[in-house]
């Protein structure tokens, strides 16, 4: 019996790599796999290589929290651990079916807190950090983004541009004996740095999110008489990425996933950045935390940040009569028409294989803040107030339905 549930186990917490695997391929590679600078099976073999270096270093402070921190390892019998992986991978089904980046490590955490509540053995003192952590984390991202968005993305956006080629950036001569890369002839130097930055932002980004989501896919089968060794643990949850990043993210970066398809590549640079420092950090200290949330938040400030440019922060605090227009809404990380500056390619224009709105090379002035026009949100906006609310409230509500549901599951059974 008992060998029969630790197969169970392996095998949910396959399917829930896989999927991790699917999503976080097509979101980390997505810029680049559009933009023709990889080809989506290098994408995949970057995203594992990088992945198994951020589950295998950082990665092992978060397994040995969820593991044997949060309740005790000898909590983690069979049975609990395939109900606990049980419930992770039903967040992942629910957040797919509702299309909202929910966080498979919430939810995770909270079917581990159902177990503890059930057996009396939750670390509360640990718990209060780390829901500290998913608040504060959020919070600061949404404040980099913020100032980001007001103070510098514009002055970024006018002097980096990055080019979509009709021909993947590096190429292979195949007229000798041995195939010879060499970089496509229309990439000026300022391209060759650009496509570099990207395709390093994404190995970054694949690096934080193996270090965060190889626990939720492996934590519970590891620990004090657990089934596999915290070694095995992450050959396991890293294979089962690799699963997932040779199969179904094909799918996803072909696509580039609807919640960012129009946002400026240089945007979901920025967005990639903080979001993976955030959480590479937590996860440096052992808190797991959401990379999903984390880079959400970061979207959402950036368009308040770019929205706020219409107004000064004393005109802000202070709308008169003569300003009516200096309502901010979330969005706008696009240049508005009053201003009457280029535009360079989102990533939806990519996927589309449509160029650009006006030439990047025009290189405008940036106008003061408070001076321009207010933020175009009509036209390429990302997110809405409602969207946001959905968002967020999806964020709230996962973890606790898994407390909620796995609370009685493991009254009964323990």
């Amino acid at each position: 019996m008992v060998s029969l549930l630790t197969v169970a186990g392996i095998a949910v917490a396959v399917f829930v790599g896989f999927n991790i695997g699917g999503s976080s391929t097509g979101v980390a590679f997505g810029p680049a796999v559009g933009s023709r600078l990889v080809r989506k099976a290098t994408a995949a073999a970057l995203f594992v290589g990088f992945g198994f270096l951020g589950a295998w270093t950082v990665g092992r402070n978060v397994i040995a929290t969820m593991s044997s921190s949060i309740v005790p390892a000898t909590q983690f019998t069979p049975i609990a651990s395939v109900a606990v992986l049980f419930f992770t991978g039903a967040s992942l089904l629910i957040s797919n079916l509702y299309g909202v980046p929910a966080s498979t490590s919430m939810t995770a955490v909270g079917a581990i807190v159902g177990l503890g509540l059930a057996s009396d053995t939750l670390n509360r003192a640990l718990m209060f950090v780390i829901v500290s952590a998913w608040i504060v984390a959020p919070l600061l991202c949404f404040v980099i983004g913020l100032v980001v968005g007001r103070y510098v993305y514009p002055y970024l956006d006018r002097y980096v541009a990055f080019t979509r080629f009709d021909l993947h950036f590096v190429q292979l001569d195949r007229s000798g004996s041995v195939p010879r890369p060499y970089f496509n002839p229309n990439a000026s130097p300022r391209d060759v740095i650009g496509s570099l930055a990207v395709v390093a932002i994404a190995c970054y980004m694949a690096f934080s999110a193996g270090a965060s989501n190889a626990a939720n896919a492996v934590a519970p089968l590891v620990g004090e008489g657990g089934a596999l060794t915290v070694d095995q643990g992450v050959l396991l949850a890293v294979g089962a990425f690799g699963l997932g990043g040779f199969t179904i993210a094909r799918r996803t970066l072909e696509t580039v996933g609807d919640d960012i398809t129009e946002l400026p590549i240089l945007a979901s640079l920025i967005v990639s950045v903080v979001g993976a420092t955030i959480i590479t950090m937590l996860s440096y200290f052992g808190i797991p935390a959401s990379l999903a949330v984390s880079t959400t938040s970061t979207i959402i400030g950036l368009g308040w940040g770019r929205a706020s440019r219409a107004a000064t922060l004393a005109e802000l605090a202070t709308p008169t009569p003569e300003r009516p227009d200096l309502d901010v809404a979330t969005g706008a990380l696009v240049t508005s028409r009053a201003e009457e500056a280029p535009v360079g390619p989102t990533i939806g224009d990519i996927a589309r294989h449509e160029e650009p709105v006006t030439d990047p090379e025009e290189i405008t002035d940036v106008p003061d803040i408070g001076a321009e026009g207010p933020a175009d949100l009509d036209e390429r906006s990302l997110f809405d107030p409602s969207a946001a609310k959905r968002i967020v409230a999806m964020w709230v509500l996962t973890p606790s339905l898994a407390v909620a549901a796995s609370y009685p599951v493991f009254a009964l059974l323990l």
